[in-house]
């Protein structure tokens, strides 16, 4: 049977069967073949040991999620079978080594047995059975085996040009193994892809971070290692000298925000990232520079908790912190991306809202998407931006009022060494000069131009287009009956479920905010109309965003939440609308009374 898309996930054991690898080298190379690609993995937090994943969807369009039942499963052993095998679709096929383990009887599917351990022995390659698998299943579905020994020899022949032959031996092995050994037609073959597409990018979600930060003149990040941020450390160690820039690996998440903070006043474009533990230590910085109104970036990849809970999970359950985090009232802006793609935009847009509104911003993601690799269109960064900060001028520089009471809440920014306006940048209270003063006007008009610096913000926002703004899926909004409201990394996996049941002809259509404080109330409302029910699907247990929908809209939303430290499926989110669907209540979605559905992960 010939498909439009495959789902193919392979199980194993870290540090020894080394499937990440794998499918990291057969993502690129079904990539250069020329289909679109999405992909998703799990690890154990351990250094060595414990059980992995690696799941790739292949498509010949766009697949915006990562499936539902998997039409290949390559469990390297029976573990993986253990862990994965509920996920196969029941005519699915099993890749196996019937070294390690039986195949299954209460199996159904297509089953085949590769001696992928015996094969590796007896080529005297310990640790060449992932490329054995890769070359079995180049054979066995029809890969193009040529961008596979293309991308083995970049991935790994830089490194060690010593292995580059042993590699290609590998996976020959496997490649003619199966052709040799499996004469039968496999049950799916992806459809040959689209020749007539332009080439795409494949960028993991922290790659396209650090690309629209440097696209939007981040010359400076400072972080601490940390799952699942610490691949953007790593990346803009690299990326920055080239072009001018320096990184700083810190001995701390407090010295990182510090030292973000410190590169903003002396006049660099700056940032760090961290996931949830280190996200807590950096609060109280994050209050100074709202009291000293200075641009930082912060990115918050999230990961399951509290404490150091999972930190190779997904999880959306830092929005309360990112909201309200820290102490005082110290608005801060908070961004969430939805995707790879979408990651490039919103690092370009938290460093524009930054710097003209002279505040944190906070930019949301997740270990999910962080580290999703995905193909997606050369990014165009002329569709964001890219501003400096309000200068002082010469009339400034005879009494220069460095928080200088504004209509908008702005006021120039000197920088230090350049600009003839020299000014304390306090945590105290302080008056137009910077200096501290603590009596009751004074803090209550520095508060109000904090606040009207953010009230300026939501009026520019308010008005966003794609692909900065709400995106919207499925049926038109006045046609439909169920709405579904997601954020961040949810935004694919409802897409997908909602225009497939839209182009069904059911009355479903969801949004999907990029900007999260200050949130687009009216659009949602807007979005909201006469809707029947409004579904809002979150990886955490206490349903935050739809908390604070509410607050800011007095609406009332069914809360689908899972959080088991895995994404939603697209199956998933279709079976909730479905019961409402079914349900068929009369009253619109503002006059429901609230009630939340929990499922668990």
């Amino acid at each position: 049977m010939i498909v439009d898309t495959l789902l193919v996930r392979l199980g194993g054991e870290s540090g020894i069967d080394n499937a990440i690898s794998a499918g990291d080298v057969l993502t690129l190379s079904v990539a250069r073949s020329g289909y679109h690609v999405h992909t998703f993995r799990t690890y154990p937090a351990e250094i060595k040991g414990g059980p992995v994943m690696f799941q790739l969807r292949a498509g010949v369009q766009p697949v915006p999620s990562l499936g539902d039942k998997l039409d290949v499963l390559l469990a390297f052993n029976e573990e993986a079978w253990q862990l994965h095998g509920e996920a196969l679709r029941p005519d699915g096929v099993l890749i196996f080594d019937p070294g390690e383990h039986d195949a299954p009887r209460e199996f159904g599917g297509t089953a085949y047995g590769v001696p992928l351990d015996r094969l590796s022995k007896d080529l005297n390659l310990r640790k060449g059975k992932n490329l054995i698998a890769l070359g079995a299943l180049s054979a066995l579905f029809g890969f193009d085996f040529q961008p596979i020994q293309a991308t083995v020899k970049d991935k790994f022949g830089r490194k060690r040009p010593e292995f580059v032959e042993s590699n290609r031996i590998a996976l020959m092995a496997g490649f003619e193994w199966a052709k040799e050994n499996i004469q039968d037609e496999v049950p799916f073959r992806l459809a040959a892809p689209d020749s007539t597409h332009d080439p795409e990018l494949v960028m993991s979600g922290n790659q396209a971070i650090v690309a629209g930060a440097l696209a939007a003149g981040c010359r400076y990040f400072a972080g601490y290692p940390i799952t699942p941020a610490s691949d953007i450390l790593e990346e803009m160690a690299k990326r920055l000298p080239p072009i001018g820039g320096a990184s700083f690996q810190t001995e701390d998440e407090i010295a990182a925000i510090a030292s973000v903070v410190g590169a903003s006043i002396a006049g660099v474009k700056a940032m760090t990232a961290t996931s949830g533990p280190g996200f807590s230590l950096m609060q109280e910085m994050l209050g100074l520079a709202t009291m000293a109104e200075v641009p930082v970036v912060v990115v918050n990849s999230m990961r399951a908790g509290p404490s150091t809970g999972m930190p190779t999970k997904m999880e959306q359950a830092d929005l309360n912190i990112a909201l309200y985090g820290g102490h005082g009232e110290a608005p801060r802006i908070v961004l969430a991306a939805r995707s790879v793609e979408d990651s490039f935009y919103q690092a370009m847009h938290a460093f524009y809202l930054s710097e003209t509104f002279q505040m944190p911003v906070i930019l949301l993601t997740d270990q999910s998407l962080s580290h999703r690799t995905a193909t997606l269109p050369m990014p165009d960064p002329y569709r964001v931006p890219v501003v400096e900060r309000l200068r002082p001028t010469a009339e400034d520089a005879g009494g220069y009022q460095r928080y200088r009471l504004t209509e908008s809440g702005v006021s120039p920014m000197g920088i230090p060494g350049f600009d003839a306006t020299p000014f304390t940048a306090t945590g105290l209270e302080h008056d137009e000069y910077g200096a501290p003063n603590y009596t009751p006007a004074m803090h209550s008009a520095q508060l109000d131009k904090r606040g009207h610096k953010f009230e300026r913000a939501a009026e520019v926002l308010c008005d966003l287009e794609y692909p900065l703004g709400c995106h919207a899926y499925g049926a038109p909004e006045a046609e439909a009956e169920v709405g579904v409201l997601a954020w961040g990394s949810t935004a694919g996996v409802v897409r997908e479920a909602v225009e497939e049941m839209a182009a069904e002809g059911l009355p479903v259509a969801a949004l999907v905010p990029a900007v999260i404080n200050p949130l687009p109330a009216e659009r949602i409302m807007e979005f909201a109309g006469h809707l029947r029910a409004i579904i809002v699907p979150e990886v955490n247990r206490t349903g935050q965003f739809a908390a604070w929908v509410k607050a800011n809209t007095e609406l009332h939303l069914i809360s689908l939440n899972k959080y088991g430290g895995l994404p939603f499926t697209p199956a998933e989110i279709r079976a909730k609308v479905m019961e409402f669907l079914v349900a068929k209540p009369q009253e619109p979605a503002a006059e429901l009374q609230p009630t939340e559905e929990v499922a668990h992960g």
